[in-house]
């Protein structure tokens, strides 16, 4: 099939020197053109170009955008949209005081969502979280990363990986999948932690990878979940498996997360509100991604990551929702470029080249997605008419995304 889009005001996030990501100060360089009409073919962009150099152009399809924005789709690299339910309680405990970290230690938090899980089939499971993909591409989202995490038992992980499985078979996004069974210690396993890691490294890994149902290796190393040890055992375990690591660091404390992460090579280290000078000299020159989840320290009151530091230091640093049900229910990564901006102090370029290019990097498909760039896969949405591009991240709730496009179809909300 082949889209025409004509009279767009300007084309957001043009890349054309062959970037995976961006670093530093060019982080702040957010490629536009104005005028424009796109062409994609076959689900990929073909070419585009100034309005006065149109001319005749055959296509299936031809959309006017009436003068608004064509923004490449967010590529959000940190999810947990397959649960089951909500923990809306947790909501008015945090509301009356309790702590994350107090709600866990009383066998809330992650721990409900496991019960939850283990009792709902994986048909449900499936009918909920796409319901979840509908919303976020309805969004402005065209690429997902989702963890697995709350099973906790080989049975339930696997039971979660296959509906990601299929959500990646039946949704438009472009889906990758992350093996997260280090991402708390259950219930029969209080005081055998080490008997858990056991079980995740030398019975649970080795599932997943029979089945091929992980791209990816997760663990939550932070105080009072998983040890930089235990979680290097883990990492050695997934790459042998041929799953690249992905690592929740130093969300509670300084953890060390971000130092083991780049030791195995992880393709990016998440969360980072607690974060320093040795981190930030521990990424520097890495093919590790550090990447900032606002949501989650917005929803849970928490201090937010040192964006300015790292970028300052000459780090590329990603954006991502970590839609979950717990520490951030929300996939509105518009919402999270503008919390970057607002809370972080990163400009819009910035904020905007975190969610999209960075963030597609951060799950291994910035070759593909992420950027307005012939060849790339065409998923892009298109805005009514704005003053400016920091109009997107400045009016935050104001409904702006008109048309969402992807693999070169337009997509109904």
């Amino acid at each position: 099939m082949r889209l025409l889009v004509k009279n767009i005001g300007t084309i957001v996030g043009i890349e054309t020197a062959g970037r995976l990501r961006l670093c530093g100060g060019e982080m702040d360089r957010l490629e536009t053109f104005d005028d424009a009409w796109l062409l994609s073919d076959d689900g990929r962009i073909a070419a585009f170009g100034s309005m006065d150099s149109l001319g005749e152009m055959a296509a299936d399809e031809v959309v006017d955008a009436g003068g608004g924005m064509l923004f490449p789709s967010f590529c959000d690299s940190h999810t947990h949209l397959v649960y089951a339910g909500s923990r809306e309680q947790e909501f008015l405990d945090k509301i009356n005081g309790l702590t994350y970290e107090q709600i866990a230690r009383r066998g809330g938090g992650i721990l409900n969502s496991a019960d939850l899980l283990h009792r709902t089939s994986e048909e449900e499971l499936y009918r909920q979280a796409m319901g979840r993909i509908r919303e976020i591409a309805a969004m402005g989202t065209g690429a997902v990363e989702i963890k697995s995490g709350y099973g906790l038992t080989t049975a339930d992980e696997l039971k979660m990986l296959r509906v990601i499985r299929r959500i990646r078979e039946t949704a438009p996004l472009a889906v990758r999948a992350t093996f997260l069974g280090a991402h708390a210690v259950p219930r029969a396993y209080v005081g055998r932690q080490e008997e858990y890691v056991d079980l995740v490294c030398n019975e649970m890994l080795p599932a997943v990878a029979a089945e091929g149902l992980a791209d990816f290796v997760d663990v939550f190393c932070d105080e009072g979940f998983f040890t930089v040890e235990q979680t290097a055992r883990i990492m050695k375990a997934g790459r042998k498996l041929g799953m690249r690591a992905k690592i929740h660091a130093n969300e509670l404390a300084v953890s060390g997360g971000v130092q083991v992460g780049v030791e195995y090579d992880a393709l990016s280290v998440d969360h980072l509100e607690r974060m320093g000078g040795p981190e930030i000299d521990a990424l520097h020159g890495t093919v590790t991604s550090p990447t900032m989840l606002p949501g989650a320290a917005f929803f849970l009151g928490m201090s937010y990551p040192p964006a300015r530091e790292m970028i300052n230091a000459g780090l590329g640093v990603a954006l991502a929702s970590d839609y979950n049900p717990g520490s951030s229910p929300s996939g509105n990564m518009r919402m999270v470029v503008s919390l970057a901006c607002i809370r972080m102090r990163m400009t819009p370029a910035e904020a905007i080249n975190a969610a999209t290019l960075n963030g597609a990097y951060a799950m291994g498909l910035s070759r593909d997605y992420g950027s307005v760039t012939v060849g790339k896969v065409a998923n892009f949405f298109l805005t009514v008419p704005m003053p400016s591009v920091a109009f997107m991240p400045y009016a935050y709730t104001t409904p702006l995304i008109s048309r969402i496009f992807l693999r070169g179809e337009g997509v109904v909300a």
